[in-house]
């Protein structure tokens, strides 16, 4: 039998005891009066008045001299150390406590603030209750686990030992908070839209499918965070609209990609891309601030500051700067030899001009410092947003770039529900040649445009955007990544 197995059967038996014994060893109630940290910041008070105080927490650690033992108590605002002695609780009682408490176990502990001769904060224990017995045994060396597997596979304990990854969460919390807390300040309402859509549209990515039991169809997890269904409340008379939710995309793991993610998209009637550039440049930097509090970031090995000029990064400009290459001059088989002498992998099935283009921008904007907007995309890349009306082989579209990537898309939507079907009737010739991430037609969609929707920009970006800010891949930042299940 393993160590491992030994210690669980023992802590079982464990549970027997304190049931014997009359007690409970998972209660449901306790009667805390302080949080550790609130102990901690009113200790003087505390002490001087000798004001009973019960404490609950985890016992972390453990340190047994004779006839009294010494505890680590963490509770999740912060950890205290605990005194517990025979002189204290009794013979009976501190046996009773050795012989059934482990370190990993949840107590609660009723007794009396004080200074040891060593000057450390300290509870001296006049009583003591299990609230939840642990039957594993805690690991003596999670912070050098390699196996990053392993290690999602219970972030439980990768957030209990690594305190980064637990700050890490409470950032990205904030992170939320801060847009949710800068849209509505600017007017916006937040609306929540379909996760399961007969058509996924709003986006270029291959759906995750599934089957609707009570309607009898086939339905696929959206892969935008509502942006049809926020246009069609522009057509419903709504001005500011957003939504912060998960969406889903059938896609590879990378450093910087995720399947199953948080994003925020939000629409703004009678306003264009311009506004939209002006307003996303302010978004960023009110969340730097309430996240991070500086503007300055070391990301992916660049120096971005935030409060400098934002630059405006031509697509076709950057893309001839640093390939020696005029895109407007070659077809889609000169483009393909260019990818193939750069090296660049890309998807043959269904390739068309634009989509080839396109592997050839991301190559390139891997030497982009940023902040900056990426401008004059092609129009056939951008099958939701407007043309250019000066040059309507370009979309009035615009992207965040951030240390070589796009964190951020957004444009001026298109509203002409004419060009909006030939549109997807584009993609849907695309898909039908096997490019799978090509949009769908959405024949609803195309109704409502024909009802008429104000002139709006569009915006929407994701967590992805906070794991650059903090410079960890992407899948780092989620709290429970996926994976897959461990052989039994």
């Amino acid at each position: 039998m393993s160590a491992k197995k030994k210690i669980r059967e023992n802590r079982i038996k464990k549970i027997s005891t304190l049931e014997s014994a009359g007690y409970s060893a998972y209660p449901s109630k306790t009667k805390r009066t302080h949080t550790i940290k609130e102990a901690l910041s009113s200790f003087k008070l505390l002490e001087k008045k000798k004001e009973e105080v019960i404490l609950v927490g985890r016992i972390r650690a453990e340190r047994r001299h004779g006839k009294l033992t010494f505890l680590t108590l963490e509770d999740g605002t912060e950890n205290i150390q605990v005194f517990i002695s025979e002189e204290t609780v009794g013979k009976e009682g501190y046996r009773f406590f050795t012989g059934n408490f482990d370190v990993g176990d949840f107590a609660e502990v009723k007794g009396f603030l004080f200074h040891t001769k060593r000057g450390e904060k300290t509870v001296r224990a006049l009583d003591y209750k299990m609230l939840a017995k642990s039957i594993l045994p805690l690991p003596e060396k999670w912070h050098g686990l390699k196996d990053e597997e392993e290690r999602f596979r219970k972030r439980y304990l990768d957030i209990m030992f690594n305190p980064e990854v637990k700050e890490m969460i409470k950032k990205k919390a904030l992170f939320w908070n801060s847009v949710r807390e800068f849209l509505v300040k600017e007017g916006f309402w937040e609306v929540e839209t379909p996760a399961l859509e007969t058509v996924a549209g709003g986006a270029d990515a291959k759906p995750f499918k599934s089957y609707y039991n009570a309607l009898g169809i086939d339905v696929y997890l959206r892969i935008s965070t509502g942006e049809l269904w926020q246009k069609k409340l522009m057509v419903a008379g709504f001005e500011k609209t957003f939504e912060i939710g998960r969406q889903f995309r059938n896609e590879g793991i990378s450093y910087e990609h995720l399947q199953d993610y948080t994003q925020m998209e939000f629409y703004w009637a009678y306003a264009d891309y311009k506004k939209g550039m002006k307003l996303v440049e302010r978004l960023y930097k009110h969340i730097a601030r309430k996240t991070f509090g500086t503007l300055k970031f070391r990301i992916r090995g660049f120096e971005v500051d935030l409060s400098k000029k934002w630059e405006r990064y031509d697509y076709w400009e950057v893309i001839k700067k640093h390939t020696g290459v005029d895109i407007n001059e070659l077809n889609l088989a000169g483009i393909k030899k260019e990818l193939d002498k750069l090296g660049i992998k890309y998807e043959k099935r269904g390739l068309s001009k634009g989509r080839a283009t396109d592997y050839l921008w991301k190559y390139c904007r891997k030497k982009l410092k940023g902040p900056g907007f990426l401008i004059n995309v092609p129009a056939e890349v951008s099958p939701l947003a407007k043309r250019n009306i000066k040059n309507p082989e370009i979309a009035e579209r615009f992207q965040v770039i951030l240390a070589g990537s796009e964190v951020g898309n957004g444009y001026s939507e298109l509203n002409n529900p004419l060009e909006q079907a030939e549109r997807f009737k584009e993609q849907q010739e695309l898909r039908d040649k096997g490019d799978e991430e090509a949009q769908m037609y959405d024949h609803d969609f195309v109704e409502a445009l024909e009802y008429g929707m104000p002139p709006t920009c569009g915006f929407g970006l994701s967590e992805r955007l906070f794991s650059f800010l903090i410079d960890k891949p992407a899948r780092e930042c989620q709290t429970f990544p996926l994976v897959r299940p461990k052989k039994k």
